[in-house]
């Protein structure tokens, strides 16, 4: 009284439902892995401790503050060349210079809150502001 065993469609069409599984197990996965990149918060690099303010003639102190270079160095190579950086009077004004999809502004997003900065919402002209001084 042994079970019959199964023909070799059958076994082959029971390995493709098991691959169709697995396949959309991975799928889940890898969509869970980017979701999480996206929210952890990022690490921002401790820059070097400014030197003390100068002083010009006794009476104008001048503060060193974040650069163009600096707020660059808070994004990763990939997402840096998504974004164009100009350096304006009080903050530095990152724009991206095309759709970056949720996953990639949120990484962005993610980096330029942890530098203090936001995001402007401004139709085509949005962008992400990070303040030269803290």
């Amino acid at each position: 009284m042994s079970d019959p065993k199964p023909s070799t469609e059958e076994v082959l069409r029971r390995l493709s439902e098991v691959l169709d599984v697995l396949s959309k197990i991975s799928e889940d996965l890898e969509d869970i892995a980017v979701s999480l990149k996206a929210v952890r918060p990022t690490t921002v690099p401790t820059p070097p401790a400014a030197p003390a303010p100068k002083v010009l003639g006794d009476t104008t102190p001048v503060s060193v503050g974040r650069g163009v270079d600096d707020v660059r160095m808070l994004f990763t190579k990939e997402l840096e060349e998504l974004l164009d950086f100009e350096d304006k009077e009080d903050y530095i004004r990152v724009k991206p210079r095309k759709y970056l999809g949720s996953d990639n502004f949120a990484k962005i997003a993610s980096a330029v809150r942890g530098a203090g900065g936001e995001y402007i919402s401004a139709g085509r002209d949005s962008h992400f502001r990070i303040p030269k001084h803290d």
